[in-house]
């Protein structure tokens, strides 16, 4: 019977630990002592007997969706692109994150390549303006070359202009389908607000 009190109590544990949301926050130690009674401490414990049970979760920042807009107006002024349009871009590519970096090293609000650094003189990628307004530039530059066609532009700043110019239409590429749909999500979202 105890040990079914014990379990329980575990069961429980875990149980408010994983769904209760809480401002405290810490990694939890478990232990079993020599009556097969489990030991639970947020303290990092002293002696090697106790192991990690759950990993701290850090809470991620929230970033506000208009923290960037006037610098988004601007370009937008600026370039002659949608105000909706860029600022879609920026919410799909980063989620108005400055610091984001892709696993393929993409930088910045609007995940510009270094490799494109140079051509967009782009010094500092993680500066937001300076990302802004080069992602703006460049989005312009696709957009004129696919005739204003917005589906191709954006499938071009995911996938690379070469491939879209190939097929003619949205490449077969499922992340750059998906990706077409989710900013044009987002655009319709924008224009309305």
């Amino acid at each position: 019977m105890i040990k079914y009190q014990y379990l329980w109590s575990t069961v429980t544990l875990v149980i408010l630990l994983f769904f209760v949301e809480s401002p405290l926050r810490a990694d939890v130690y478990r232990h079993v002592d020599k009556d097969g009674i489990p030991c639970f401490t947020n303290y990092i414990p002293e002696t090697p007997d106790y192991k990690l049970f759950i990993k701290e979760r850090k809470k991620r920042k929230i970033s506000s969706t208009n923290r960037y807009d006037a610098l988004i107006k601007e370009a937008s002024q600026k370039h002659g692109v949608s105000f909706a349009i860029l600022k879609a871009i920026v919410k799909v590519e980063s989620d108005f994150n400055p610091k984001a970096v892709s696993k393929k090293g993409a930088m910045g609000l609007m995940q510009i390549m270094p490799e494109n650094f140079k051509s967009l003189r782009v010094k500092n990628p993680f500066n937001p303006r300076e990302n802004i307004m080069a992602g703006a530039w460049y989005f312009k530059q696709l957009l004129n070359r696919f005739d204003g066609k917005l589906h191709l532009a954006l499938a071009a700043y995911n996938a690379g202009p070469d491939n879209v110019s190939r097929s003619k239409t949205i490449p077969p590429i499922r992340e750059t389908e998906l990706y077409v749909k989710k900013v044009i999500r987002y655009y319709n979202f924008f224009k309305k607000g």
